[in-house]
């Protein structure tokens, strides 16, 4: 399945891009991702609304409550694979600011017209509130990728919105200013993940002149790719690859023992974060660097991992 690139427009000052539909109904939820490699430095950051990390609204979503109230800023920052600062907050509202702008607490994203993405981070870390002040710039080297159902017949989503950048990292609370290839996306849904959908994992890699993203997905569903690179974005369902190595974490999460782009192995991985749900993981060989994620949602549910996630995150107030 192939996309259709994106105009590239001049923007005027303050001209976005619409956002893609937010969640408005109990249980839904979309979010929005993003990372870059700069150098010895990776970063994560993500807008959530409807968050998957929140215990809170794992509860409420059965309750009635709306996705909005839950939202939720995560920035993670790693220095040659160790973590240098952890934000996870949440907030109980979000300000649509205009089409294409959105913000949560003091922070903000923004997708402009030429369809530079700006994720602006004025937080604190979890659970101490250490002052953070980052920003992430993508400036997109491809056009957006189409939308994608992961499930047949489950309400789950994804669609690469900036799949191969060119990124500017700063964290001006520590004096980091970096710059190198990024990488962005949007998943959203109709209901709470781990209610059909139990988990998945994937990564994403980028080659020299190309970026690969491997979603592998349970029951036996076949496998998404998408490349994208100088001739577009495209997306396709591929064979299944079979079984390969795993390990297990500290937390009894199965984890891949490789992280691969395709069927090439880019090696080892290193383990950027470990709960008993959620892992992060990175590989970088020659010019390939790889980050993925694991998760299991059913596990994330349970009450006492519930009660867990309560330690790794802020509850943040709206300004």
């Amino acid at each position: 399945m192939k996309s259709v690139l994106a105009q590239n427009v001049l923007p005027g000052a303050a001209e976005t891009c619409a956002l893609p539909e937010l969640p408005d109904s109990p249980g839904a939820y979309r979010w929005f991702y993003a990372d870059v490699t700069a150098g010895p430095y990776s970063a994560v950051c993500i807008f959530m609304l409807g968050s998957l990390f929140s215990p809170r609204y794992s509860v409420a979503a059965r309750r009635g409550g709306h996705p909005l109230a839950y939202s939720a800023v995560n920035f993670a920052l790693y220095h040659q694979g160790v973590r240098k600062l952890w934000v996870l907050s949440e907030y109980p509202s979000v300000d649509l600011q205009g089409p294409g702008r959105l913000r949560i607490g003091r922070s903000t994203l923004t997708h402009a017209v030429d369809g530079t993405v700006r994720m602006d981070v004025d937080d604190g870390t979890a659970p101490w509130g250490r002052p953070v002040r980052a920003s992430l710039t993508l400036r997109p080297l491809t056009g957006r990728g189409a939308e994608v159902q992961l499930m047949p017949g489950l309400p789950h989503y994804w669609q690469p919105l900036a799949p191969r950048s060119e990124a500017r990292l700063e964290v001006s609370s520590l004096g980091v200013t970096a710059e190198g290839m990024g990488y962005h996306d949007t998943n959203h849904g109709q209901e709470l993940l781990g209610a059909r959908l139990s988990g998945w994992h994937w990564a994403r890699t980028h080659h020299a002149n190309h970026t690969v993203v491997d979603y592998h997905l349970p029951d036996g569903v076949a496998p998404l790719r998408m490349m994208a690179g100088p001739n577009g974005v495209v997306c396709e369902r591929g064979p299944n690859p079979g079984t390969r190595p795993t390990n297990l974490t500290g937390w009894g999460l199965r984890v891949p023992a490789r992280l691969h782009a395709g069927n090439e192995v880019v090696g080892a991985p290193r383990l950027l974060e470990s709960s008993p749900f959620y892992a992060r993981l990175e590989s970088r060989r020659d010019s390939l660097d790889t980050m993925g994620e694991v998760a299991d949602f059913r596990r994330f549910h349970s009450p006492l991992i519930r009660w867990m996630a309560h330690f790794r995150t802020r509850q943040g107030r709206t300004p």
